[in-house]
């Protein structure tokens, strides 16, 4: 005899909804990015209009010690560029999506695999881990994504065009473009460099890699000859607009200095004014209200105006939104780092990470992660991405030589490092070992494999390379 048995059980769930998905979007994107989509909305919408700029105050650094920011978020009309026809040009992340589209796949891994289409960088690098990807998953759809599926969607990302795209390093890139090659002996001697001796090749220790895959010189200069052929940024070479190609960077924020006064002032650098409801909806709108008893206000007429109406009116909440969250994570960036936006000396950069927006503004670490994602500042006297004035702290030891603190940043690493191969004896560049020694003759307490991890990350070659 069969049992029917009742059980309740609680579960916890995390449900996002989608006007929070069209924040985290919105706010992912750059300048650029967000005024297209603003643009794009403002055609497609006739209840959306831009109105003019309201006038306010820009965000002010102020001269006293623990001033207030107040936030304004449009720059003047005379400072913002008019309107520009979208570019249309496909992108990488059209030709993927457009790829993706041609394939049969369980919805699940679709899913998947159009949110990692999403996730990579413009050089078509995947530079997310599984776990953030899981998290992220999480955080935008409220779903639990199989590992399986997960594997199987990065696992049609990189077997699509260009080859190469999808890889989490020079190394995984390059692999997978020999892979894609018909095999031949040079390909498969070029796939066993770059799988075994990478490390060798990079640092062109050549003999190295002859003594150990046992292959004669012509054999590795053939393999070399191909690996030099291979593109190391290969999301670079779909559809890129005129102004991708040249690399130009439109900063997301704008910091200007009074000359009068030294007083720093903070503005967004969009082209998109406040938006407002059209008139003619909101009367529209206000008319069907009187009258929503009525069986006649549900006709489709009526129906296209609500629809329209409430779209607007949540699109716009997501701009501003977005513009109040932007401006509270650079207001608290400047007054984190306050002494640098004042004297634009590196060394007095502090360390900084999430935790300390989070602290600061009360937003989440992830909200505040992607608040800085691919964004830019413009200073008086340069442009950088907003990641430069995150850093985590170093040891450092006390001593007159010690630039005023006990902690290094890795900017000042980056900084000192630069400085004492400037100075260096040309003729006899001095070796990685020399520089750590300066260093912690200077007070700056590092391990001797900072020296050379730093040395890489600025792009300095080897002093064997920079013998003149």
């Amino acid at each position: 005899m069969n049992e029917q048995t009742l059980r309740q059980t609680t579960t916890l769930r995390n449900v996002i909804t989608q006007q929070q998905l069209r924040f985290v979007n919105a706010l992912e994107k750059n300048a650029r990015e967000f005024d297209q989509e603003v643009e794009k909305e403002l055609e497609e919408n006739s209840a959306l209009e831009a109105e003019p700029d309201p006038g306010h105050d820009e965000v002010k650094l102020r001269e006293s010690t623990g001033g207030t920011f107040y936030p304004n978020l449009y720059s003047g009309a005379e400072d913002r560029p008019e309107f520009t026809p979208r570019d249309d040009t496909e992108t990488l992340y059209d030709s993927l999506r457009s790829q993706l589209y041609e394939r049969t796949l369980p919805s699940e891994v679709k899913e998947a695999a159009l949110y990692l289409i999403d996730s990579l960088e413009p050089d078509g690098y995947l530079r997310l881990s599984l776990t953030e990807i899981e998290e992220d998953m999480m955080f935008h759809h409220g779903m639990h994504l199989a590992p399986q599926s997960l594997r199987e969607a990065i696992a049609i990302i990189r077997s699509m065009d260009p080859a190469g795209v999808g890889a989490t390093s020079l190394q995984d890139c390059l692999t997978l473009q020999i892979e894609r090659m018909p095999e031949a002996p040079v390909r498969d001697i070029a796939l066993e460099i770059v799988a075994k001796k990478f490390d060798a090749l990079t640092a062109r220790h050549y003999h190295k890699i002859i003594s150990a895959l046992k292959i004669k010189e012509e054999q590795l200069r053939g393999a070399l000859d191909l690996i030099v052929g291979l593109n190391p940024r290969p999301g670079l070479a779909v559809g890129n607009s005129a102004m991708e190609a040249t690399n130009v960077v439109i900063p997301d924020f704008i910091i200007s200095e009074d000359s009068d006064t030294g007083e720093l002032s903070l503005k967004l650098n969009n082209r998109i004014p406040e938006l407002k409801i059209s008139e003619s909806f909101a009367s529209a709108v206000r008319s069907l209200e009187a009258e929503k008893k009525r069986r006649s206000a549900r006709t489709p007429e009526n129906q296209y105006i609500l629809s329209h109406y409430n779209e607007a009116n949540d699109f716009i909440k997501v701009f501003r939104q977005r513009q109040q969250t932007l401006f509270m994570v650079m207001a608290a960036i400047m007054k984190l780092q306050r002494e640098y936006f004042e004297t634009a000396d590196i060394y007095t950069l502090h360390p900084m990470m999430l935790k300390d927006l989070e602290r600061e503004t009360g937003l989440d670490k992830s909200t505040i992660s992607r608040a800085t994602k691919n964004k830019f500042v413009d200073l008086p006297w340069g442009t950088f991405p907003l990641k430069f004035f995150f850093s985590d702290s170093k040891g450092a030891k006390e001593g007159k030589e010690a630039k005023g603190s006990s902690a290094l940043t890795n900017r000042k690493i980056e900084a000192e490092i630069r400085k004492i191969i400037e100075e260096e004896d040309k003729k006899h560049p001095l070796s990685d070992a020399a520089i750590f020694e300066e260093m912690q003759r200077r007070g700056l307490d590092i391990a001797r494999r900072t020296v050379t991890k730093y040395r890489e990350r600025c792009g300095i070659p080897a002093s064997r390379f920079r013998k003149t």
